[in-house]
C-alpha cells in the first residue's frame, strides 16, 4: 500500500503532464476579417480588423485577453528587449526611435459598444478588453478595433529590412482560453506561440509593384498569374514614382484611415487571401522575389500549389526548392497524416537571425549558406505544419510538443528519404557536455526559462532522442500508427503532453509512465553513454598531431606540445588530459617537457576532483597543481652556465555557489589554495688564479644556485555577471605568508556603447597587514608582496599566475612585459630600486579602457583587422600622503593599447604620465629611444584550461 501511495504522489506533484484529462473537450473559434495597406515610405501598416469570438467553453467569461505584439519592439522594457540581452543581443537595445516599432491607434468595440481595456501589470504587449455584457457559453461576439503598426527593423522573425517586409505577429490576436484558464503571453524571440484556430479573410493593400507570399490561398485570378512571370521581371526592383492612394476600404467608420505618402501618384494593388482553420496569419513583401512553382499531388488525390519565393543573390541555391518542399510534404503525409491546405510556401527573407521561422501553410528561411543547408531548413520549418500548423500546442509552455517531435522527423527524412547517416554527432557532443557538467534542464521546461543553448540541444535534440526511446519501446509500426492517431484525433486542436501520452498508450497497450517521467528529469537518458565513448572533433590541423584513445567509455587526448621563453628557450613534450566531457568527475592533465636551453625537464600538471552538493553549492571541485620552469640564467668566467628556477606546488579546494535560476548569467565561488614554492637562487665564489710572477694574480667568479622555500595561503571570493548589457566581476583576497597578510578588492564594470563597444572601469585597493616585526632581512623577502602602481615586472609575480617571456629581463625587449595587478599602471619604473608608486601599506587606483571606433581607429589601414583602444590610470598610495612628503599624492599614465589575439597580447602605448615617470625616464634612459617606453602583457592566465579544450575540441 506504501508503495501504492508513492507512486500516485510521485505522478501527481513530480510530472506534471499526468494531469487528470479533462472530461469533455472544448476550444474557442476565432474569425478574423482584416483589411490593411502597407506604407513603404513610412514602413507603417493601417488596418480595421473585425473578429467573430466564439465561446465554446463551459465558462461566462467577462473579459478577454489580447495580444498587442508589435509593443514588445515600443522600448527597453518589454519583455521581449530583456530577453535579447540575456541572450547576447544589444542591438534593439540601443536602437533608436526609427529601428523600433509598435501598435496603435486601437479602439475596441464589442457589438459595437466601446470597450474598456486595462493594462497587464507585467507586459507592455498584452491588453485586456473588459466586455460590455458577459459572453455565456454558446454564444458569440463581434469585436472590431482599427489599428497601426509601426513597423521595426527586422531583429526578431519579423519587421522589415529597408523595402523587404516580413509581416508576423502584427494585428491585435486574443489569448487562448482553455480548459487550463486564460493564457497572455508576452512575445519572446525564445519561445513561440499559443493561439486560437479561426478562418481568417485578409485584405492587403500594397504598391503594385511588390510580390507578396501569404498564408493561405490566393484569391486574385491576375495576381496569380503575374507572380508567375517573375522570373521573367527580376530587374524591375524599383518602386514607380506614384501618388500612396487609400484603397483600403472600411468595414466600420471607427476604421483609422491610411496616412498619404509625400510622393504623389504611386500606384496600388489589393490582393486578398482566405484560410480556414489556422490559428495564425503571415504575409511577406519584397519588390524582388523570384517566384517558383509546381503542383504535387497527395495521397489522397488532391492537387496543392507549391511556392519558392527567393532572392535573386541566391538562386542558384534555389534551384532544387521546389523539389525540397515535394518531398518534405510527402514524406511528413505519409509517417503523420495528410498535408491538409491547398498552398505551401516557402519565402527567403533576412530576419534578423539565421534559420527560420515557421506559420500557416507558409515559411521564411535566412539566405542559407548553400543548397545542402536550403534542404535542411526547408524540411525542417515546413515540417512544423504538421506540429505547429495543424496541431497548434502550447508552444511557449511545451515547446518540445513542436520542435522535439519535428526534430525527430527531420531524423527520419536525413535516414530513409536523403538516405544520409545521422548529422547530430555534434548535438550529441554537446549534450554529453552540459548534461556532465549538470547545466542541462529537464525536456519540460518552458521556453523562456530555458538558457539559450538548452534550448536548441533539449527542445530540439534531446527530445527527438526521447522519441526515438518511444518508437523503441512500442516498435515502428506501433509508433507510426500512435503518431497517426494523435494527428488525427487533435487536427486543429490544442493537445498537452498527456493528451499525446494517452493516445500512445491507447494504440499500443502500453503504460509509458516511465518514458514520460524522463521529460520531467535532468540527466542522460538510462544506458545513453554506456560503453560508447564521447564523439570528438578536433580541426584538421590537430588531428595530424593529437591522438584520441578510450579505455571503456572514457575518452583521452594525447598532443605533443611545445612551448619557449628566454631561459628554458624551446621546450618540447607531450600533454595528455581527460578534460573531454563526460568523462567524469576525476580529471587529469600532464605536460611534461624538455627545456633545450636549461637542459632539465619542465612542465607542469593538474588533478581535481569534483562533486555535486544538493544544497547551497552548485560544484565542489579539490585539486592539487604542479608546475616547474626555468625564470633566470647565468654564465660563470668558466664558461659555464648556471640555470635555476621555480617549483610550484598548489593544494585547493573551489566552491560554485548555485544559482536560482538555469538561465542566470551570474557567477560566484569561494576558493582557497595553499602554494608550496621552491625557488632556486644564486649563488657565486672567487677563484683567486695566480700566475708565473706569485705576485700577479686575478679572479674568476663562478655560479651555483641553492633552493629556498616559502608558502603562500590564499582565500577568494569571486562574483561575475557575464550579461551582454554592463558585466561586471569583484574580486576579495586576502593571502598570508610568514611575516603579514595582504587583503585587496578588484572590481570591474563594463559601460556598452550603444554602437559596439565600450569602456572598462577597473578599481583596485589593498591594504597589507604585518603580523610581526620585521628584520631587514625579513623585509628583503617581503618586497615581492608590495603593492604597486607601476607596472609589474616577472620579478613581482610572487605566485608565479603570469606568463613571462623573460621573467626576469629588464633591459631588452622581453623586459618590456608587464603584469597587469594591483594599481594596473602601463609605464614601468623597474630600473629603480624602489620603483615609483610602491607601498608596503596601502595603495588604490581606478583603471580606465576604452574602445575606439573603426571610423576612428588609425590601425584600420593596415590589411589585418586589428582593435585599438585608449587607456587611462590614475591611482595614490600610503606614502604620498604622509606628513612632509615630497610625493605627489596621484599618479597617472594614459595613451593608446593595441589588442592582439582576441586580447591575448596587449602594447601599451604611453602618450602621458606624472612627472615622477618623466623623471625617471629623463635619469634612467636618457638615450633610449621612445619605443624603449612601450610595454606590453600576455594574458595567458586568463585562458581558462576547459574553454581552450572545448574550443579545440568542437
Amino acid at each position: 500500500m506504501k508503495n501504492f501511495i508513492f507512486s500516485i504522489l510521485l505522478i501527481v506533484f513530480h510530472f506534471p503532464v499526468a494531469e487528470c484529462q479533462r472530461l469533455q473537450y472544448w476550444q474557442q473559434q476565432v474569425n478574423y476579417k482584416i483589411e490593411v495597406a502597407l506604407n513603404d515610405k513610412e514602413h507603417t501598416l493601417d488596418g480595421f480588423e473585425k473578429l467573430q469570438y466564439f465561446n465554446n467553453s463551459p465558462d461566462t467569461l467577462k473579459f478577454i485577453w489580447f495580444h498587442l505584439w508589435p509593443n514588445a519592439y515600443k522600448n527597453d522594457k518589454t519583455a521581449f528587449s530583456d530577453q535579447f540581452l540575456s541572450n547576447g543581443r544589444t542591438d534593439f537595445y540601443f536602437a533608436n526611435e526609427e529601428q523600433r516599432g509598435y501598435i496603435n491607434r486601437l479602439d475596441f468595440r464589442i457589438n459595437d459598444i466601446v470597450a474598456k481595456t486595462e493594462d497587464h501589470p507585467n507586459y507592455i504587449d498584452v491588453i485586456k478588453i473588459i466586455l460590455p455584457q458577459p459572453l455565456v457559453p454558446g454564444t458569440s461576439i463581434d469585436i472590431t478595433t482599427p489599428f497601426h503598426v509601426k513597423l521595426p527593423q527586422n531583429f526578431s522573425r519579423g519587421g522589415h529590412l529597408r523595402q523587404a517586409y516580413q509581416i508576423t505577429q502584427w494585428y491585435p490576436k486574443p489569448a487562448v482560453y482553455d480548459y487550463k484558464g486564460w493564457h497572455p503571453i508576452p512575445y519572446l524571440d525564445q519561445g513561440e506561440f499559443y493561439s486560437e484556430f479561426g478562418n481568417y479573410e485578409v485584405k492587403i493593400t500594397i504598391p503594385e509593384n511588390y510580390v507578396v507570399a501569404a498564408t493561405g490561398d490566393l484569391q486574385n485570378e491576375d495576381e496569380k498569374n503575374w507572380l508567375l512571370t517573375r522570373v521573367q521581371n527580376v530587374t524591375d526592383n524599383q518602386p514607380q514614382n506614384i501618388k500612396f492612394k487609400n484603397q483600403i476600404s472600411s468595414i466600420k467608420k471607427t476604421a483609422i484611415p491610411i496616412q498619404k505618402s509625400s510622393t504623389t501618384n504611386q500606384k496600388f494593388k489589393t490582393i486578398i487571401y482566405k484560410q480556414n482553420n489556422v490559428h495564425d496569419f503571415a504575409w511577406f513583401a519584397d519588390k524582388n522575389f523570384i517566384v517558383k512553382h509546381d503542383t504535387t499531388r497527395l495521397a489522397s488525390g488532391r492537387v496543392i500549389d507549391v511556392y519558392a519565393f527567393c532572392l535573386p543573390d541566391g538562386i542558384n541555391k534555389w534551384k532544387n526548392s521546389i523539389s525540397f518542399i515535394k518531398k518534405t510534404v510527402h514524406s511528413r503525409s505519409q509517417w503523420i497524416g495528410e498535408y491538409a491546405y491547398n498552398t505551401i510556401s516557402v519565402v527567403e527573407a533576412k530576419l534578423g537571425t539565421e534559420g527560420g521561422m515557421e506559420y500557416p501553410t507558409i515559411t521564411s528561411i535566412s539566405p542559407p549558406e548553400n543548397e545542402k543547408s536550403l534542404e535542411g531548413l526547408i524540411e525542417h520549418e515546413v515540417g512544423h505544419n504538421w506540429f505547429f500548423g495543424m496541431i497548434g500546442s502550447h508552444e511557449r509552455k511545451h515547446p518540445w510538443m513542436d520542435e522535439g517531435i519535428n526534430s525527430y522527423y527531420d531524423g527520419r527524412y536525413d535516414k530513409e528519404i536523403n538516405k544520409t547517416e545521422d548529422g547530430n554527432v555534434s548535438n550529441e557532443r554537446f549534450l554529453a557536455i552540459i548534461e556532465a557538467e549538470k547545466k542541462d534542464q529537464p525536456i519540460e521546461t518552458s521556453s523562456e526559462n530555458f538558457t539559450s543553448i538548452n534550448y536548441d540541444l533539449i527542445v530540439y535534440y534531446k527530445t527527438s532522442k526521447w522519441l526515438q526511446l518511444v518508437e523503441k519501446e512500442l516498435g515502428r509500426d506501433v509508433f507510426d500508427k500512435a503518431m497517426q492517431e494523435y494527428f488525427k484525433r487533435w487536427q486543429f486542436k490544442h493537445p498537452y503532453p498527456e493528451d499525446l501520452k494517452k493516445v500512445l498508450e491507447e494504440i499500443s497497450g502500453k503504460k509509458l509512465d516511465n518514458l514520460f517521467l524522463l521529460l520531467t528529469q535532468k540527466g542522460i537518458f538510462p544506458n545513453e553513454y554506456k560503453d560508447k565513448p564521447g564523439i570528438i572533433f578536433l580541426p584538421t590541423t590537430q588531428k595530424k598531431l593529437a591522438n584520441l584513445f578510450t579505455t571503456g567509455n572514457k575518452t583521452f587526448l594525447l598532443s605533443p606540445v611545445a612551448g619557449g621563453n628566454s631561459y628554458d628557450q624551446l621546450m618540447i613534450g607531450a600533454g595528455i588530459t581527460n578534460y573531454l566531457p563526460p568523462n567524469g568527475n576525476f580529471r587529469f592533465l600532464l605536460v611534461p617537457m624538455y627545456s633545450t636551453g636549461a637542459k632539465t625537464i619542465t612542465g607542469l600538471g593538474r588533478l581535481s576532483y569534483r562533486w555535486f552538493p544538493k544544497s547551497t553549492f552548485e560544484t565542489g571541485e579539490i585539486f592539487v597543481a604542479a608546475s616547474k620552469f626555468t625564470y633566470s640564467n647565468v654564465t660563470d668566467d668558466y664558461n659555464k652556465k648556471t640555470s635555476y628556477g621555480f617549483i610550484k606546488k598548489t593544494t585547493g579546494l573551489k566552491f560554485t555557489f548555485k544559482e536560482k535560476k538555469p538561465e542566470s548569467t551570474l557567477k560566484k565561488y569561494l576558493q582557497i589554495k595553499s602554494f608550496f614554492f621552491t625557488e632556486g637562487k644564486l649563488t657565486s665564489r672567487e677563484d683567486t688564479i695566480r700566475v708565473t710572477d706569485p705576485d700577479t694574480f686575478y679572479i674568476k667568479q663562478s655560479y651555483g644556485s641553492k633552493n629556498e622555500s616559502r608558502q603562500l595561503n590564499q582565500l577568494k571570493f569571486v562574483v561575475e555577471n557575464s550579461r551582454t548589457l554592463y558585466p561586471y566581476s569583484f574580486e576579495l583576497q586576502a593571502e598570508q605568508t610568514k611575516g603579514l597578510i595582504r587583503t585587496s578588492f578588484t572590481g570591474n564594470y563594463y559601460f556598452n556603447y550603444a554602437k559596439g563597444g565600450g569602456i572598462n572601469l577597473r578599481f583596485f585597493a589593498g591594504k597589507i597587514f604585518y603580523t610581526r616585526i620585521s628584520n631587514p632581512a625579513d623585509n628583503y623577502n617581503l618586497l615581492k608582496y608590495q603593492f604597486q602602481l607601476s607596472g609589474a615586472n616577472g620579478n613581482d609575480d610572487y605566485t608565479y599566475s603570469n606568463y613571462f617571456i623573460g621573467r626576469n629581463e629588464q633591459l631588452n625587449l622581453w623586459g618590456q612585459q608587464i603584469a597587469i595587478r594591483d594599481g594596473g599602471f602601463k609605464v614601468r619604473s623597474d630600473l629603480l630600486s624602489n620603483e615609483i608608486g610602491n607601498s608596503d601599506n596601502w595603495l588604490t587606483a581606478i583603471n580606465l579602457t576604452s574602445t575606439v571606433p573603426d571610423n576612428l581607429n588609425i590601425l584600420n589601414v593596415l590589411p589585418v583587422k586589428i582593435p585599438l583602444k585608449i587607456f587611462f590610470d590614475i591611482g595614490t598610495y600610503s606614502d604620498a600622503w604622509k606628513k612632509d612628503a615630497e610625493e605627489t599624492k596621484f599618479l597617472f599614465d594614459g595613451g593608446l593599447q593595441i589588442c592582439l589575439f582576441k586580447d591575448i597580447v596587449n602594447i601599451y602605448i604611453p602618450l602621458i604620465y606624472s612627472n615622477r615617470y618623466s623623471d625617471y625616464f629623463k635619469s634612467f634612459k636618457p638615450d633610449t629611444k621612445f619605443l624603449r617606453n612601450i610595454s606590453f602583457s600576455i594574458d595567458l592566465q586568463n585562458i581558462r584550461l576547459g574553454k581552450v579544450l572545448h574550443n579545440s575540441i568542437f
